[in-house]
């Protein structure tokens, strides 16, 4: 049966082969087969064929409309510019780049990257463990020993219940003495790193975003929504003819508003930054038996009003 991550390679695949169909109808385009061409093919192949005619009706839905957006990709400067199709690695989104399909121009130094989510917006799903700097990992910035002084006992507790075997599902009052107390750790060291570097809010979202700008393109039932994360300019460039639509750049948060546990709940924070940006971080297992790590699902909740955003109905 497939898997969540299947849905997402499977998108994956429809993304990339129905932009092939439509863009190589009138112009020169190379679609690369390789190892992760084939991982994304061999998700998609695990679904009958109605649902693949969701996946490529969805796909379809969205590359004509991101034509609208990005000009060039129609619009070769001569008869050698070929557009390459590929898909990235996963192992790219662990140095920051969160596309995962790409579109490149060689000749006119130009590319664009999809972000491709099978009905779900999360934007990371980072781990933490007394092992772990967070820190350095996402900001470049060290965490104190006295953050892992207090996340320490959290840990030994978990390594004790892995030893006996326990499965997470029945450990006890785990809000309480797992949740909280590393939520409370976080949003502490968060703050005094904040205190400390002037910057870390704009790192932090680089961090969540990635390095490179990029079209989300999230597929839900009957509906594929695109959404532009253009916070360096260098999406909705012009070509001769203009724009369709235009996309404003984005401007990322320089300050923490608020940062605190979500309404009623022992495993979920929000952080509240100026530009309209707030980001949810709810922490769990992701784990059938207790392991000494706990893992963020992390979603960026509210973005800036002039982000650019459209429901395609499909």
């Amino acid at each position: 049966m497939p898997t969540q991550k299947d849905a997402g390679k499977a998108f994956e695949f429809a993304l990339i082969t129905q932009a092939n169909t439509i863009l190589s109808r009138t112009h020169a385009t190379n679609l690369v087969i390789d190892a992760s061409y084939t991982s994304a093919e061999n998700s998609f192949l695990l679904y009958n064929n109605p649902q693949k005619a969701k996946y490529e009706d969805a796909a379809i839905a969205a590359i004509n409309h991101i034509i609208h957006l990005e000009p060039r990709l129609l619009n070769p400067s001569s008869a050698g510019d070929i557009l390459q199709l590929q898909l990235m690695p996963d192992r790219v989104g662990q140095h920051g780049d969160v596309r995962d399909v790409l579109f490149i121009r060689s000749q006119q130094k130009w590319e664009i990257g999809i972000s491709a989510k099978n009905n779900h917006k999360a934007v990371k799903h980072s781990r933490l463990s007394d092992t772990l700097d967070f820190g350095r990992e996402w900001l470049g910035l060290n965490c104190t020993t006295n953050y892992f002084n207090s996340i320490a006992p959290i840990f030994q507790n978990l390594r004790n219940l892995k030893a006996q075997g326990e499965i997470w599902r029945n450990v006890s009052n785990k809000g309480r003495t797992v949740y909280m107390p590393m939520l409370d750790a976080f949003i502490a060291e968060l703050n005094l790193l904040n205190q400390q570097n002037n910057n870390v809010p704009s790192i932090l979202a680089s961090y969540l975003l990635g390095r490179h700008d990029f079209y989300k393109v999230i597929k839900r039932k009957s509906v594929v929504e695109v959404l532009a994360f253009n916070m360096h300019g260098t999406l909705n460039k012009t070509v001769t003819g203009g724009l369709g639509r235009t996309v404003q750049r984005l401007r990322l948060p320089s300050q923490i508003i608020q940062f605190a546990y979500k309404p009623n709940s022992n495993n979920t924070l929000l952080l509240v930054c100026d530009q309209g940006w707030t980001i949810s971080f709810r922490i769990h297992s992701a784990e059938t038996n207790v392991v000494p790590s706990l893992k963020f699902d992390i979603n960026l909740i509210g973005h800036p009003q002039s982000m650019y955003s459209n429901h395609i109905t499909y």
